[in-house]
C-alpha cells in the first residue's frame, strides 16, 4: 500500500519569529507526518499593506505580550529565540525586504539551501540580535550554509533582478489570494482543495485535518539549533 504523501506549503518571513516557530515544528514533523514541506518566502509587509492589518510592534499590549509569548516559544519548542535590543529599528526601520528576495533567489537557483538558509536567518535576527539588510551580512549567512563565495555573489547581485522582485511578489500574492493577512500563513492540501491556517499554534487543527498525532514540540537534540 503506497504511503499517503500530504502537502504543506508553508509561506514565512524570517521577520517574523512565529514563522520560525512554525518552520521548525513542520521540518520535525515532516519525517513523521510524511510531509512534503514546500517552503514559501514572502514579504511580509506586502501583506500586511494589501490586508490592512497591523504589526504587533505598533500595537503596545501586543508588543508586550509577545515578549513574554517568545519566551514561553522558547522553552516549549526548543528554539533559541532572544529578544531584539532594538525592535523599531530592526523591525519597522530595517525590515526584511533584501533577506526575502535572498531566499527567493536561493529558492531559484539553489532550493536545496532555502530551509538551512532560512533557519540561518532566523538565527542571526531572532537568536544572535544580528544584521540581516547590509550586503555583507548576508553574504556571511550564505557562506555559513556552505554556498561558495562565488555563489553568494551571484545570488546577492540578483537582489534587484526584475525576475526576483517580482517572484517575491507572486508568491506574496498568492498567500493573500488563500486568505493569508500575516505570517506563518500555512496552507494544507487535501483532496485537492486548500486549507489555509494562520499562525504557529494551529498543528492540533492541522494534524486533525490530515488524520495523523499531534505529538508535542517534538524538541531537538540541543546541538541541532
Amino acid at each position: 500500500m503506497a504511503v499517503t504523501r500530504r502537502t504543506v506549503e508553508l509561506f514565512y518571513d524570517v521577520l517574523s519569529p512565529y514563522s520560525w516557530v512554525a518552520f521548525e515544528v513542520l521540518c520535525r514533523y515532516r519525517p513523521v507526518w510524511n510531509l512534503d514541506l514546500q517552503f514559501r518566502p514572502f514579504f511580509l509587509s506586502g501583506v500586511m499593506s494589501a490586508t490592512g492589518n497591523k504589526p504587533p510592534g505598533v500595537i503596545p499590549a501586543k508588543m508586550l505580550y509577545m515578549a513574554t509569548d517568545l519566551k514561553r516559544c522558547r522553552e516549549y519548542y526548543g528554539i533559541p529565540l532572544a529578544p531584539l535590543k532594538d525592535p523599531v529599528d530592526t523591525l519597522f526601520n530595517k525590515g526584511s525586504l533584501s533577506a526575502m528576495r535572498l531566499l527567493t533567489a536561493t529558492n531559484v537557483s539553489h532550493p536545496d539551501k532555502t530551509e538551512h538558509l532560512s533557519r540561518e536567518l532566523w538565527m542571526r535576527i531572532w537568536s544572535r540580535d544580528e544584521d540581516i539588510v547590509l550586503p555583507e551580512s548576508l553574504k556571511a549567512a550564505c557562506l555559513t550554509v556552505g554556498l561558495s563565495d562565488t555563489q553568494s555573489s551571484a545570488l546577492l547581485s540578483r537582489l534587484s533582478d526584475k525576475d526576483i522582485k517580482d517572484k517575491l511578489k507572486e508568491v506574496t500574492q498568492k498567500a493573500i489570494d488563500a486568505g493569508s493577512f500575516g505570517a506563518p500563513t500555512i496552507i494544507a492540501h487535501l483532496n485537492d482543495e486548500q486549507h489555509m491556517f494562520f499562525g504557529a499554534d494551529r498543528f492540533l487543527f492541522l494534524a486533525h485535518l490530515f488524520g495523523v498525532q499531534w505529538q508535542g514540540p517534538l524538541k531537538p537534540d540541543k546541538s541541532s539549533l
